[in-house]
């Protein structure tokens, strides 16, 4: 018993091995060169293959790939969907005003007839006004949702298509800039999904362009993940080269690189289900609005637009929410970075983090300022169309750092500090998920019963997958048993 526990738990641990493996691999093979230090945000964006300031283009997002290319599957699917139920819609449009105005006919008639034979001869009349206020209101819903919906130029699929740009774009759009603007990336980058004409080119392809400023948020989520990441590469490249810190060093730049690692896939997982809860309108958009024209009639139909308007804000807040959650646990990392990487004064650099979130240097000492300039110069010496060269760094640093610790003995000595480092980053990690994302969540209204999570289905059947090889052991072992 106690054998077959010890060949499970190995087996466990060469998964966690390998997964890890991978996803250390996949962000280090994000990043151009070998990651020691990014003095600017351009920089480090360049190393990151973000071309002509597209930030699209970014490395680092994981499955952003397939994600579009499942668009233009969808989109394509969606167009053929929509094309074979307009015309079923407006027949149904048709009937359910017809029996709408004759069951609200008939109603009215025997109301009204049961009220006349209760009162005087003389007194007797039919009132149409209440039966006429009733119909035109319905009637107006029923046109309205007949002309979005219609198959003539004026309408159908052509109008869908611009309703679904009208509504659900605009809204990812200023979700991307908000983003983009608050985590320092927009001064370097930008987001063209608007500018973007792939609708004339691919008739058929319309997901992408209307969803495309999602996959902005989700770039740039991945680029500050990645960058929290390039921290964590360049301690472990700091303790490789023999520039100081040892094997805590490399050991706390490690426990970075799988910290960013493991955030970075939850969010992932995250946005996986506003990219399903933005699919899902855009694709039953003609029934919710058959719905909104009989809402008012009919109990089943009554609310269904108004919970496609709600699914669309909410995937604009969860999308707010992922980029708080950046945002703060990037912030609380930097405050980290600058407390000991040069340290001990808090004045806005570090010697491991891009810049991110608008941070730069303020009043830094003259020591500090020494510091800068050589990690500065050697990343301007070291770095060729965004690959960083670590040998050539490696040689300016050790010329520059001799100079500098003539006049500032000790100048390069927090590289040491990697224990202290490595015990706050563990508290920041726990204290992300047991209180900064959960808080978060609250604040801005997850719905916890939510019906159908996306992303955490996707999760969960991507954990039962990894521990297949476990449960394979285990049948295995018990049937020599």
């Amino acid at each position: 018993m106690l054998k077959q526990k010890l060949i499970l738990i190995c087996v466990k641990v060469i998964l966690w091995c390998v997964a890890l493996g991978v996803g250390i691999w996949y962000l280090s093979s994000s990043l151009s060169g070998a990651s020691l230090t990014y003095t600017s945000v351009d920089n480090f964006l360049l190393a990151a293959g973000v071309q002509n300031g597209d930030i699209t283009t970014a490395n680092g997002c994981f499955l952003c790939s397939y994600v579009s290319e499942l668009f233009s599957v969808l989109g394509l699917a969606t167009d053929r969907f929509w094309n074979a139920m307009l015309n079923a819609l407006l027949i149904l449009l048709a009937i359910g005003f017809g029996i709408f105005l004759t069951t609200h006919t008939i109603s009215h008639l025997y109301k009204s007839a049961t009220v006349a034979t209760r009162v005087d001869s003389h007194e007797k009349n039919l009132e149409f006004k209440g039966w006429f206020d009733k119909v035109w209101k319905q009637g107006v819903r029923v046109l309205i949702v007949a002309v979005l919906i219609g198959s003539t130029s004026a309408g159908g699929v052509h109008t869908l298509r611009l309703l679904s740009k009208m509504t659900i774009t605009p809204v990812m759009l200023v979700g991307t800039e908000m983003s983009m603007a608050v985590t320092g990336i927009g001064n370097s980058a930008k987001c063209y999904a608007m500018q973007e004409s792939s609708e004339e080119e691919k008739p058929q392809d319309f997901l992408n362009p209307i969803v495309q400023p999602l996959m902005c948020i989700v770039s740039n989520v991945n680029s500050v993940m990645l960058a929290g990441a390039a921290g964590g590469f360049a301690l472990m490249n700091y303790s490789w080269l023999g520039m100081g810190g040892g094997a805590m060093t490399w050991v706390a730049g490690l426990a970075l690189v799988l910290m960013f690692l493991i955030i970075g896939f939850n969010l992932f997982f995250e946005i996986l289900t506003v990219v399903f809860k933005l699919v899902f309108v855009i694709i039953f958009m003609p029934l919710l609005l058959a719905a909104y024209a009989f809402e008012g009639t009919w109990s089943a139909a009554k609310g269904l637009l108004g919970k496609g308007i709600d699914m669309l804000v909410s995937s604009a807040v969860r999308i707010v929410a992922i980029t708080l959650k950046v945002l703060v646990i990037y912030a609380t990392v930097s405050y980290a970075a600058d407390t000991y990487f040069p340290g001990p004064k808090e004045d806005g650099y570090n010697a491991i983090l891009p810049p991110m979130l608008g941070v730069g240097s303020e009043n830094p000492d003259v020591k500090t300022m020494a510091v800068m300039n050589v990690f500065s110069e050697c990343e301007r010496v070291a770095l060729d169309d965004g690959e960083m060269d670590k040998e050539k760094f490696l040689e300016c640093f050790y010329e520059r750092k001799e100079v500098v610790e003539k006049t500032y003995p000790g100048a390069f000595d927090f590289m040491e500090n990697g224990w202290d480092f490595l015990l706050l980053m563990g508290c920041l990690f726990f204290l992300y998920f047991y209180a900064i994302s959960p808080k978060i969540d609250k604040l801005l209204g997850k719905d916890s019963k939510e019906l159908f999570d996306f992303g955490s289905w996707i999760k969960d059947f991507g954990k039962q997958m990894f521990n297949l090889p476990v449960k394979l052991t285990k049948m295995v072992m018990d049937n020599m048993d």
